[in-house]
Formats: structure tokens, C-alpha cells, sequence
């Protein structure tokens, strides 16, 4: 009985952090909230996941150290690649909406997050003529006594560990992002994101209770319609701005 009373507040305690809460983890909030006052991962100040202060670490290039992690460790990342890691690293610690996609069996980590195709070929883009020495940035680096991550083997350019911007999205973060087969239905860590996760949360609430084909249809064409009308929306903004 009680090993069945463990596992059902195990149970409700992932859905709960699905729906409403954050990842589990030191920079990590219990739920998420405003935070005005972030000096990097602004695209979440309205309701984030991270505390501002933790920000601080990114917001002066070049980013030497997170946390424990050293991002140096071939040389400094090259603006441009930095900028793409920055977004990944932002939408991890920070991102009201990154729970939805929790490892189900580790309440600190995620898995299957919907990339865009378009958005892992820029960041490939971004960061092929750099270097790095690990092909799985979650588990193959030698981490000493204190945390830190150091070097197991040489360092060689992204595009030599990484065949395209699909290899690299589906490994340098373990099992925590997928290309999506939708142009639509993915996150590209911007402000469109809001559409692309509004489509993504009804869907699964229609998966769960029906597979058809249809259902999925009509939310790829939705989101499409919708992200059109943002981007005219944001063309006739920057025109009037002129």
C-alpha cells in the first residue's frame, strides 16, 4: 500500500510539474513568476522559470563559465555561437513552458523538445568553425572533484563532430531536443514561440484523447495562419517605425 501511495504522488507530483510548475535544479524556481529585472533570458521576465539574478552569468560576452560548466573549454564560442547557445541555455533554466517536456525519469531534465528545422540549421551555421571536445554535452565531459567539466579527448571543429544542424540538435543535448517534422508546431526561441506552444499544448490535450491524423492537420494549418498574421503584424510595426 504505501509503495502504491509512493508512486501515485510520483505520478501526480510529474503531471502537476508538467502543467503548472518548473524544472527541478539550483537556478530553477518552485513555479514560475515574473522576474523584471533579467539581464539575459528576457523573453521569459514575464513568467520565468529562473531567478534574474542568475542571468548575470550570461549577460557579458564572452561567457566564460554556468554554474559549474565551463563554456571555454575549446576557446571562446564565437559571438554568433554563443548567441544560439545563450537561447538553448535561457529556454532550460528559464522557460515557463520547458517542464511540459520533463524526462520521465529525471525531474531535472528534458526530453523530446520540438526544434525547428530551420533554427537548428542557423545555430549548425552559427557554430561549425568553432571547436568542441565532447559530442554529448551532458555526459562526456570529465567533471573533477569540484563539478567543473574538463576535456576527455581534443578538440575538433562542430563540423566535424556534427554531420548537420539535425545531428547536432538530436545529440548535444542528449535526448533533450528532436528536429519537428512541422515548420510550425516547434520553437525557434523567440517571441513566435508563443504561437508554436499555444498549438502544441492543444494538440497533446487531442492526443490524449484521439490519434487521428485530422486533429493534428487542422493544428499544423491553425498555427500557420496564426504565425502568418504575426509576422504581417510585426512588417507593419516596423514600417510605421520608419
Amino acid at each position: 500500500m504505501l509503495r502504491f501511495a509512493i508512486t501515485l504522488v510520483a505520478v501526480i507530483t510529474s503531471s502537476t510539474c508538467q502543467k503548472y510548475g518548473c524544472l527541478e535544479g539550483d537556478t530553477q524556481k518552485l513555479k514560475p513568476g515574473p522576474e523584471p529585472n533579467m539581464q539575459e533570458c528576457t523573453l521569459y521576465s514575464k513568467s520565468s522559470c529562473c531567478y534574474a539574478d542568475f542571468t548575470e552569468q550570461l549577460a557579458h560576452s564572452p561567457v566564460i563559465k554556468v554554474s559549474n560548466s565551463y563554456w571555454n573549454r575549446c576557446g571562446q564560442l564565437s559571438k554568433s555561437c554563443e548567441d544560439f547557445t545563450k537561447k538553448v541555455e535561457c529556454f532550460y533554466r528559464c522557460s515557463p513552458h520547458a517542464a511540459r517536456w520533463i524526462h520521465p525519469s529525471d525531474t531535472a531534465a528534458i526530453q523530446a523538445v520540438p526544434l525547428c528545422q530551420s533554427f537548428c540549421d542557423d545555430w549548425y551555421e552559427a557554430c561549425k568553425d568553432d571547436s568542441i571536445c565532447v559530442r554529448n554535452w551532458l555526459t562526456d565531459w570529465e567533471w573533477d572533484e569540484s563539478g567543473e567539466n574538463h576535456c576527455k579527448n581534443k578538440c575538433i571543429p562542430y563540423h566535424e563532430m556534427y554531420a548537420n544542424g539535425t545531428d547536432m540538435c538530436q545529440n548535444m543535448w542528449g535526448e533533450s531536443f528532436k528536429v519537428s517534422e512541422s515548420s510550425c508546431l516547434c520553437l525557434q526561441m523567440n517571441k513566435k514561440d508563443s504561437i508554436a506552444i499555444k498549438y502544441l499544448l492543444s494538440k497533446s490535450s487531442e492526443e490524449s484523447s484521439s490519434s487521428s491524423s485530422s486533429s493534428s492537420s487542422s493544428e499544423e494549418h491553425a498555427c500557420r495562419n496564426k504565425l502568418l498574421k504575426f509576422e504581417k503584424l510585426k512588417q507593419k510595426e516596423g514600417e510605421q517605425t520608419r
